[in-house]
Order: C-alpha cells, then structure tokens, then sequence
C-alpha cells in the first residue's frame, strides 16, 4: 500500500494531521462536574442558604501534580473561586462546598491546571535528600520561580535555592518558608489552563427548600352542628382563629384543602359512600358548581376579601398560606359546558370520571390535556396568576403525575419566571421516573414515599437516597400523613408511632409536614383501606385541640419541640448532609446531619445524632457505631452530645450502648458540643 503524501502510514482517517476534528476533551480532563441534572436538561436546583457540593473528577496523564478550583458566577455577576480537595483516594474526585446566600441564577465551571510547582515539591523532596540530579531541582525551582513574577519573596527565594555554600537539604528547606507558600498557595504557579463548560445553578428562595408545613380544612374550623343534624361550616374568619396555635407550634406553612365551591352532581357522603345526607358538604377536591369554578371561593367559607383578611391573620403570625392546585372538576364545573373538549367522552356519551383503581371518583372529572392543549394551558395560567394576584405564594399541586410532563415544565418555566417567589408542591405518590421527573421540570418539593418507609433497613435507604441520589433535582416534604394516608404503622403503632415518625420527619428532611388530627393521635382507619374513618374530605370535623393537650393526650407540645429544635441548628436545616450509622439491632435506625462550622453563621459546627427505635411496640438495647469523621472529627474522638428532647447529657465516641424504649422516649436527637471533647 502506498504510503500518503504526508508520511503518515495509512490508517484509520481520524488519526491524519488534516483531519479537522477536535477533541472534546479539554488538555486536561475534566468530567462528572457536579452538581447537575441527569442528561443535563434542566438546571441543577438549589435554595438560598443551602450548603451545596460541588464535584468534578479530574486526572490527567504521567505523575505531575493538578490543582482545581470552582468559578461560582452569582447572580449579580460576583466571580468567587473556591478551592477544590481531592475525595476519597483513587477515585480522581475532587470536592468543595459552597453555601449560596442569595436567591437566583447562578453559574459554575471548574478550572484544573497543572499544579507545576507542587510537582516539582514533590519530585524535589525524594531527588534532593537521596542526592540525585540535586543541581538540576534546584534550577527547575528556579525557572520556576521567575515565572511567578519579580515580587521580593521570589527573589529571595531564588537566591536562597542558588546558594551552593548551604547543604541542599537545607536549601530546600527554603522552598517552605511560610511567607513563599501562602505567595504561592495564593497564585500557583501553573500550567495547562482547562475549563470545564459552565453549569447553570438555579438558587430559590430559602421557602423552596426549607419549612414545616401544617394542613388543616377551613370548614372544619369553627364548625357547629345543629340540633336539626345540619350543620354551620367553619369559614375563613372562624379558621383564622386556629393560626396563631400552629405559628406556636412552630409552624411555617399552612396548606389549605380546594377553598372552591364544591359540585352537587354525584357528592360524596361520609367514608366516599354514593348516598349523600342533604348536610354533607362533599370532597373539596370536587370542584366547581354554580358559584364558579377555579377561581372561585365556596360561599360558606366567606369572600375574596375575607380571604384575604384570612392572608393578612397568617402574614402577621409568620405564616405562609399554601391553596391547593387540582386540576380537575365536578361534574357541575362551569368548563363542562363551556369546554366540553376539555374532557374525555366514553362511546356511550358520558363524560370519564377519575379513578384509581380499586378508588372511584364517580363526583371528579379529569382533564384530557390532549384535546386542546394550548387553550387548556392558557386558562390554568390565568387562573394561577389570579391567585398570585390575590397573595399566594405557594401551591400544592393534587395528582400532578395525571397530567402530561410537558405542561408542568411549560407551566413552572413560565411561572417562576415572572414570579420566582412562587412554590410548587407536587403531591405525585408514583412510580419515581415521573415523580422525579416532576421535580426535574421545575417543582420545588415532592411527597415522597415516606409514608411507606417504617423499617430500618426501609428508612436508611430512603433517606440517604434523597440527600446522595435526588438531591439536584428533586426536593422531599416529608409529610407524615394526609387526608388520605393513614398507615398500619400509625394505626396499630399507638402513640409512640407518632412520636417515631414526626422525628424522623422533622430531623430527616429540611421540609415536612403534619395533617391536623396527627397531634391528637387520629389512628382509626376505615376498615380495609388506609384513610381515617369519618374522613375530613367528605364531613366536618371540628376538633378541640385546646381540651386534649389539657388531658395530656396531645402531641401538639412534641410537634412545638421538634420545631423548635429545627429552627436553632443549622444542620437539620441541610438536605443534603444527612449520613446513615450504623446499629447492632434491626430496629435502631442511626443517622447524623452535620454543617461546618464556616456556613453556620456562628462560627461553631454544627452536628445531630438521630437514634430512633422505630419498633413502636418495644423497648430495645444495642450498640451504636458511628463514623466520627461524618460529622467532622477524628477517629477516636470521644465527645460530649446533648439529648434535645430530654436534656439528657452522655460521653459518646465511635461505639456507644444505647437503650430506647418506644414507650416513654423511643427517639434520641443527640446535639454534639464541639466546644469540648478530645
């Protein structure tokens, strides 16, 4: 075969000089840059005050040296550059952690050099001492040291590395004077500049991330039955009463159930039966009737204006008003016969209604998205809009994983552009790719499936998952019940079950969330399913917590001290710090959260020790072993922690005895003191 004109041996085409391909790789590689979505095609999230870790893996060819730093753009443009350490050996992986204060678009790359004069450190600390090519290290340094720039303290040390009359170890010595290291460490003196693409980081207000939430109906509040069996609805006035007891106890959000009016065609009675009583209210989720639809107010709750004096009462309490987004409508919603297109039409003529196999919405019709998207859209638009208008902020979004991908990412997108304030809450208990997916598009928090985790091994997967694995993307509101999730564990658990899961929740995750009835221990599930009997979505159900907490049959002062424990440390207000212990028993759960002491804001780390016997029925004794350096010191360390709920304090180290008995106090929250300890 002949050879090319070029000289080259002929080949495969990629490898000739005129080929015009480039690499793509940069000189030295750069790759995995974290954080950031799957696939690449939404932003990374984050929320004002998080701690977020920044990632990439970074090797290059030979032995020489490489040093790495982050470029974080925040968004007025500010460049800060933060210095990157390797992670665990061998891995090539190298790490550091920001904390974004502010709210906004932020962008990242990372720069990776050759770090030439650590190299030649190193080469020079084995040459030197064993005599080998002891003149030429010590005119390496030199050149590299001219490079570095005319400044006193390189003169100085060139003269000192030139100096043959001193002993070359001792010369070398010179290469380690403080002044030069801190010169050097502030502008290495490098080589083979490579930057990675930028990364975009999308930083929401703290909200986004961070919150205790508490559900409660409206009509229940103040609801009085009369003697004739009708009854008197509770109404924004009369619920407005119950927020200052929830801001007491700690509370930052509260979510109310559809305020709409409620459709007639097909209601519910008590426990979903098909007969309703002329007093039933309905399921609020069965919008629309003849006082309106979506951006309507049922009329027994009150007016616009009263909800708004309603948002004024919870402002002046510190609390945020969540309303309920269900994109669905009673068979009496004004868009049945105004857009009947909206909807799905059976071959006998009817209209679908929803189902959840083995549930029947027989009073819900769902939306068919696919028969006019682009009108449909625009009108739930409006519709949100006008309720941004009115003072909401926050929306928690019913079933969100029946509609298509697509509208939410366009919805979201175009929401919290105009309104980046804005909070979307996806109530989506579904398989994970599109209850992540949800997250991914744009919704700010997810229900998650922690309902469903009870067990150890359940729960230290699970949580670590959503702090390690989803963390970039999808945020969890580890709601601990709802109207229609009422677990066997928290059936049959008794107290101490409630006790288990409200701290897991509250100390687990930045957000959580609580349905009222949770603090007077609401445990009677309809036979067969996992709802409360006499269910809140179909009846009144006003309650007197004020009674039960003075019959010391009340969690409402744990609830307030779970809260009040989240709000004075750092750490629980992290998602993605959370590290998972280990114990010798199968129902001892051990896990930490940990914030250094550079992102507290009082210049003291911050660590938390969650032991949690989640054997509701039990009392239970094991060893706890921990990996000290989880939260940020050594091995051996042996250090004081404080029980949080009970004021206890212990000498704890890396294997400790610990007995939880599920009766009393089946939880540690252990507080560390860095202020002490060895």
């Amino acid at each position: 075969m002949a050879k090319p004109d070029n000289g080259i041996a002929a080949g495969p085409t990629h490898l000739l000089a005129s080929d015009p391909y480039e690499p793509r790789i940069g000189r030295i590689p750069i790759r995995g840059v974290s954080p950031q979505q799957p696939e690449n095609r939404w932003a990374a999230k984050a929320y004002a005050g998080e701690v977020v870790p920044f990632g990439a893996t970074v090797f290059r060819e030979g032995h020489d040296l490489l040093g790495v730093e982050l470029l974080l753009v925040d968004p007025n443009g500010k460049t800060t550059t933060h210095r990157m350490v390797p992670g665990a050996p061998g891995t090539d992986r190298w790490e550091t952690s920001v904390q974004v204060a502010t709210a906004g678009n932020y962008t990242f790359s990372i720069h990776a050099y050759s770090d030439d004069w650590a190299s030649w450190e190193h080469n020079a600390a084995i040459k030197v001492p064993a005599g080998i090519d002891v003149e030429l290290m010590f005119s390496e340094g030199v050149e590299l040291l001219r490079r570095a720039g005319n400044r006193k303290v390189f003169k100085d040390a060139i003269k000192a590395l030139k100096n043959k009359a001193v002993d070359p170890v001792e010369r070398l010595s010179s290469a380690y004077e403080p002044t030069l290291v801190a010169a050097i460490d502030a502008a290495p003196i490098a080589s083979l500049d490579t930057h990675s693409e930028p990364l975009v980081l999308r930083v929401e207000r703290a909200r986004a991330g961070l919150g205790s939430w508490y559900e409660f109906f409206p009509r229940s509040e103040g609801a009085k039955k009369n003697p004739d069996g009708s009854w008197v609805s509770g109404n924004f006035q009369t619920a407005a009463a119950r927020l200052p007891a929830i801001a007491k106890m700690g509370f930052d959000v509260v979510y109310l159930p559809p305020i709409h009016p409620i459709g007639v065609a097909f209601r519910k009675g008590p426990n979903n039966s098909l007969n309703p009583g002329p007093n039933d209210p309905g399921s609020p989720w069965a919008i629309g009737g003849k006082d309106g639809g979506h951006d309507a107010i049922h009329p027994d709750l009150g007016t616009i204006d009263d909800f708004s004096a309603f948002l004024d009462v919870a402002a002046n309490n510190k609390l945020e008003i969540a309303i309920d987004l269900a994109l669905q409508c009673s068979p009496d919603h004004p868009w049945v016969t105004e857009h009947p297109e909206w909807f799905t039409t059976l071959p006998d003529g009817s209209i679908a209604y929803a189902e959840n196999p083995p549930k029947k919405y027989q009073d819900i019709y769902p939306i068919n998205f696919d028969n006019d998207p682009v009108g449909i859209r625009e009108e739930v638009l409006r519709i949100v809009e006008y309720w941004i208008g009115v003072g909401v902020t926050i929306f928690r979004v019913d079933n969100p994983h029946t509609k298509p991908l697509a509208f939410w990412e366009w919805l979201l997108h175009k929401i919290n552009t105009e309104h980046p304030e804005v909070v979307f809450l996806a109530e989506a208990f579904t398989r994970p790719a599109m209850m992540q997916s949800l997250g991914a598009v744009g919704y700010q928090q997810s229900y998650t499936y922690f309902t469903w985790r009870n067990t150890k091994e359940e729960l230290s997967e699970f949580l670590y998952g959503l702090s390690h694995e989803t963390s970039n993307f999808m945020r969890p509101n580890l709601f601990v019940n709802t109207p229609d999730i009422l677990t066997a564990y928290l059936q049959f658990g008794g107290p101490a079950a409630y006790k288990i899961r409200a701290a897991i929740a509250a100390t687990g995750a930045p957000t959580w969330g609580v349905y009222s009835g949770y603090e007077l221990f609401e445990d009677v599930a309809r036979p067969g399913s996992e709802e409360n009997i006499d269910n809140e979505k179909y009846e009144y159900k006003p309650r007197d917590y004020a009674a039960a907490e003075e019959r010391g049959h009340s969690l409402a002062p744990y609830l307030t001290q779970l809260n009040a424990i989240r709000a004075a440390h750092p750490a629980l207000q992290q998602l993605r710090n959370l590290e998972v212990h280990w114990s010798d028993d199968d129902s001892m759960l051990v896990y930490s959260k940990y914030t250094a002491a550079e992102h507290t804001g009082t210049g003291i780390a911050d660590g938390i020790i969650v032991v949690a016997n989640v054997d509701p029925h039990s009392v239970r004794e094991t060893t706890v072993h921990l990996d000290v350096s989880k939260f940020g010191l050594a091995p051996g360390s042996t250090f004081e922690v404080k029980d949080l709920l009970t004021g206890q304090n212990f000498t704890w180290g890396s294997d400790n005895y610990v007995r939880l008995d599920a009766f009393t106090e089946p939880v540690h929250i252990l507080s560390i003191d860095y202020t002490k300890g060895s």
